[in-house]
């Protein structure tokens, strides 16, 4: 039996028209990300893993906060030390994954302020921190290991701008009570042996 002109007519528009209607909704229709190999899904497992924060950055951010700061500071091991004070602000940032630190004093009678970063690399199982202030324009870039009393021990390096030679420092940080911090700082002295360069006591408000 032949199709009438007006039934085929009717069908195809009824089909135009179901098209029509259906290519916004295939549209709109999310396309599914493609399917992980097992070696990519345990790369992202492992960078998933090193940006997430950890129990050290909780430590990190236990030390958040408002200090009035001593310091203590020696040119010379036979020497009486020279005091100073000031104040530093500690604060979390890039979502508890790294202290900021903002220091203000004086220094050899002139003011001074700092800057200072603090973090831990979940990768290498140490921290990190970094360092600029007034009386510099390098970098001075330290990394270290704490136990469980937060006994720090960092090793550092900068250049020193005389011999223009690297020097290697070792810092210690140290809390007597939940509220102080003291920090300490030996390098080589005149003689080149280590020697105790600074010493700054932390206090919380």
């Amino acid at each position: 039996m032949r199709n009438r002109p007006g039934v085929t007519l009717l069908a195809v528009g009824a089909a135009a028209a179901i098209a029509l209607l259906a290519a916004p909704l295939l549209a709109d229709t999310p396309k599914q990300p493609p399917q992980m190999t097992p070696e990519q899904k345990a790369e992202m497992e492992a960078y998933m893993k090193a940006a997430t924060p950890s129990a050290p950055h909780t430590t990190l951010a236990s030390m958040a906060g408002q200090y009035d700061v001593k310091v203590k500071s020696w040119h010379d091991p036979k020497s009486p030390a020279m005091e100073e004070s000031g104040s530093a602000t500690r604060t979390m940032t890039l979502g508890g994954r790294v202290l900021v630190e903002d220091f203000s004093a004086s220094m050899m009678g002139q003011p001074f302020t700092g800057h200072g970063m603090t973090g831990y690399d979940n990768v290498t199982g140490k921290y990190w921190s970094t360092w600029n202030d007034t009386m510099l324009t390098g970098l001075l870039l330290s990394e270290g290991t704490c136990d469980a009393q937060k006994n720090c021990t960092f090793t550092a390096g900068w250049t020193d701008p005389v011999k223009k030679t690297p020097i290697k420092a070792r810092m210690t940080m140290r809390w007597p009570s939940p509220t102080t911090e003291v920090f300490e700082m030996y390098a080589p002295g005149p003689d080149g042996k280590e020697m105790k360069m600074m010493e700054i006591t932390y206090t919380k408000k």
